[in-house]
């Protein structure tokens, strides 16, 4: 039979009953306060019904703490009533419960039918007997119990005096066998143990034992002491035996041989003269270590580093100019002003081999292959490349290295990855300089500022070193997706090559001269065993991706060529084409639409033009307007340029009314609702002006927005358009998404000679002198 429940869930116990939390290592004394952390669902709902009932409850004992959920004949039959004082739930989601014990009590049967355990028991009543062989007992308990607890470490004082000031008896018996960490079972049998004069006994044998162990460990302690310090005195008489032996010219160190290796290293290293001197210096001092010391190892450390490092003169650099070109258009494909700019540097270092070069940093969207062509251009140069990543790195030492006084100290990535070349001379391209973030430990770009200064870094001093290293002949080359992150001197040292987005034809030829052979290789496919028609390209390129580089491209052709690989590992195909028509049973349905001409046929609508980390993309402008008392509405997580456009853009439809056939009063009897969608994305910056000037002309006027036209540009309040950036990846998002005409400021019409031939093709350019062009050209009578 299930017991009752009250309304609020909470179960009816017996008067005489009692809820029991069975402990595993816990033994609870009467008067004892502790807090006791619990786990187990069963002990978790038992506290929890005591705290609600405002009942004690019972800390018993399990008898083997393995088990994790303990039946009736596994507890012991004797425990602790307790009040729980407090429950706490820790925010690793451990419950604890802070207890005072009460009494003891005994177990007399277990109630069947509750989540938890609930037993009736027969509490204990303390017995309050006082004659003269129980106060013998207890001056000795009191004696014995001061003795253990100088033994053990961290007492405090309050403990002493409790000890000393308790005259009850049974209270001095529990609180000693409580706190003088005492075995388990010890504490259980003092626990069960109801008759004063023989709880006494029992607390003074195991006290007695306990007092034995900690006099012997007392002894090994100071035993091993001396030890140490005989080892010590052993140590100093060899150190001066060694010195003596060496002004009489006797004998040898046993590290000569060692340290006459690293004398012979240190001078066909080719060092300069202050390091050499330095190497010197740090080998005599070797001499004088004992090979045992910590001391030594550190010093060994970084007389190998010295020799390690490569300090002679790079070999002059083999630069075919032809040669180069050639790798270039072999390893990637468009990419032309890029390529251009690359052989001009090239031609310059050919001609001016000792001239400070420029740093080369390029910048683009992920994929389009910025550290791929840093490979190239050690390829060209004849060179060996390193790549150091600085995404995530906030820590300054992780540049310019640990002074050698830290356990563990190590050169920054600069040196280590030189020593990895072994060659002052080699390409290293310093991945993501724009994640790189300052904290409390330094400002890592800070140091890089002369890591890539030509002026400079002929004299770099790593902080492990503490010895100048000339950086000057090597290539630096760095990457980074968005320029705002990066600190304006240390830009300044960086010529920047903007990499753009590829258009579908340039994926297509990608995927088709490298992405496609690539992915054949990794997955273990031969040549003849899969084809990829063109239209199955471009269908993965136009349905299953949408981005500037080709990453996403290579995963979805990688995911079809595992799906081949499967079927030519079963048995069921020899070979495949892989066509249109089966990419939706291979990759599923296509994850990308046109949504323009859906989502802007609609009065209110305007298809604008957004730049991102990631390449450009569309923006879709909605405007929608209620009855109300002319308030403005903004959502979609815009910023506070954002923000300000949206005004702008309502106040100058307001002074263009008349011009654009809408009634003034009509502002007055409406609130405006302006909402971007993908409200998730954060989204900032003035270039959307126009597109919400006309969302909102649109709205007013009751006339959609043409389907195929997208628009990008600044408004002023006068009503001119002003000019923005990101034009070039603004234009292959446009492409990329089926648009057909593009409004751009006037002023940015120059910066169409970046944007790629194709879209010049594809694509028809409007250019805006004031918004009322764009309402011209956007909303046609």
């Amino acid at each position: 039979m299930r017991p009752d429940r009250t309304d609020g869930g909470v179960f009816v116990i017996p008067d005489d009953a009692m809820i029991i939390v069975p402990m595993r290592n816990v033994v609870l004394f009467p008067g004892m306060i502790l807090p006791l952390t619990i786990g187990r669902e069963q002990s978790i709902l038992a506290a929890q019904q005591a705290v609600k009932t405002e009942r004690p409850v019972g800390i018993l004992l399990q008898r083997d703490a393995a088990i994790e959920v303990p039946t009736p004949d596994e507890l012991c039959l004797v425990g602790t009533v307790a009040n729980i004082l407090r429950y706490v739930t820790l925010p690793d989601n451990t419950h604890v419960i802070v207890c005072q014990g009460l009494q003891r009590f005994r177990i007399a049967e277990y109630l069947p039918g509750y989540p938890f355990p609930v037993a009736r028991v027969g509490r204990i009543e303390e017995p309050e007997v006082t004659d003269s062989q129980i106060e013998a007992r207890m001056i000795q308990l009191r004696e014995r119990a001061l003795e253990v607890l100088q033994y053990l470490p961290q007492v405090s004082q309050e403990l002493l005096g409790a000890v000393k000031s308790i005259g009850q008896p049974a209270a001095l018996a529990d609180l000693v066998a409580s706190v003088t960490e005492l075995k388990l079972t010890d504490r259980q049998r003092v626990l069960e143990t109801v008759d004063l004069t023989r709880r006494l006994d029992v607390v003074l044998d195991c006290l007695l034992g306990r007092l034995e162990v900690l006099r012997l460990s007392r002894e090994l302690d100071e035993r091993t002491k001396a030890s140490i310090d005989q080892r010590q005195r052993e140590y100093l008489l060899r150190e001066q035996l060694k010195s003596i032996q060496k002004e009489l010219g006797e004998g040898e160190t046993g590290n000569s041989i060692e340290i006459e290796a690293l004398r012979k290293c240190v001078a066909d290293a080719g060092m300069p003269e202050e390091v050499a001197a330095q190497a010197n210096k740090e080998l005599k001092r070797l001499e004088r270590m004992s090979d045992g010391s910590g001391e030594y190892s550190m010093v060994r450390a970084y007389l190998d580093w010295l020799v390690e490092l490569p300090w002679r003169a790079p070999e002059p650099d083999r630069i075919e100019i032809a040669e180069a070109r050639r790798i270039l258009q072999a390893d990637h494909f468009g990419l032309d002003q890029v390529k251009k700019r690359i052989i001009e540097f090239l031609a310059v270092r050919k001609l001016n081999p000792t001239g400070h070069g420029p740093i080369l940093c390029f910048v683009g969207p992920p994929g389009v292959g910025k550290t791929s062509l840093g490979q190239s251009i050690a390829r060209a140069l004849g060179r060996k490349f390193v790549r150091a990543s600085l995404g995530g790195v906030h820590d300054e030492a992780e540049i310019r290295g640990h002074r050698r006084t830290y356990i563990g100290a190590l050169p920054g990535n600069i040196i280590q990855a030189i020593r990895k070349a072994g060659s002052r001379g080699c390409v290293m391209m310093l991945d993501e300089i724009d994640k790189l973030g300052a904290s409390m430990q330094g400002d890592p770009s800070a140091a890089l500022l002369e890591v890539l200064d030509p002026e400079q870094n002929d004299t770099f001093r790593d902080n492990y070193l503490a010895l100048p290293y000339d950086l000057s002949r090597m290539l630096f080359i760095t990457t980074a997706n968005v320029l705002d992150n990066i600190p304006g001197p240390l830009r300044d040292r960086m010529e920047i090559i903007q990499l753009p987005g590829y258009t579908q034809e340039e994926k297509l030829e990608i995927a088709r001269r490298y992405l496609v052979g690539r992915q054949m290789t990794q997955n273990g496919l031969k040549e003849g065993q899969i084809e990829f028609s063109q239209v199955a390209l471009q269908a993965i390129i136009r349905d299953y991706t949408r981005e500037a580089g080709v990453r996403s491209l290579e995963r979805e052709i990688g995911a079809v060529c595992r799906r081949v690989a499967v079927d030519i590992a079963e048995g069921a195909i020899q070979s495949m084409t892989v066509d249109e028509g089966d990419l939706a049973r291979i990759l599923g349905p296509g994850k990308y639409d046109n949504e323009v001409a859906l989502r802007t046929g609609l009065a209110g609508v305007a298809t604008g033009l957004a730049w991102t980390p990631v390449g450009g993309d569309i923006l879709f402008i909605e405007a929608s307007r209620t009855a109300g008392d002319g308030k403005l509405i903004l959502t979609g997580q815009l910023g506070e340029v954002m923000k300000e456009s949206a005004q702008a853009a309502l106040t100058l439809v307001k002074t263009r009314a008349a011009r654009l056939g809408i009634d003034a009063g009509s502002f007055d009897r409406s609130n405006v609702h302006v909402h971007v969608p993908a409200g998730a994305i954060p989204k900032d910056g003035p270039s959307a002006g126009v597109a919400m000037f006309i969302a909102l002309a649109s709205l007013f006027v009751d006339r959609p927005v043409r389907n195929d036209t997208a628009m990008t540009g600044e408004i002023s309040l006068r009503g001119l358009v002003l000019p923005v950036g990101g034009i070039k990846d603004k234009v292959l998002a446009a492409m990329r998404a089926g648009i057909q005409r593009v409004l751009l400021p006037a002023r940015n019409r120059r910066d169409l000679e970046e944007v790629p031939a194709e879209a010049k093709e594809r694509l028809e350019f409007v250019f805006l002198e004031n918004v009322d062009d764009a309402v011209h050209n956007a909303m046609p009578k």
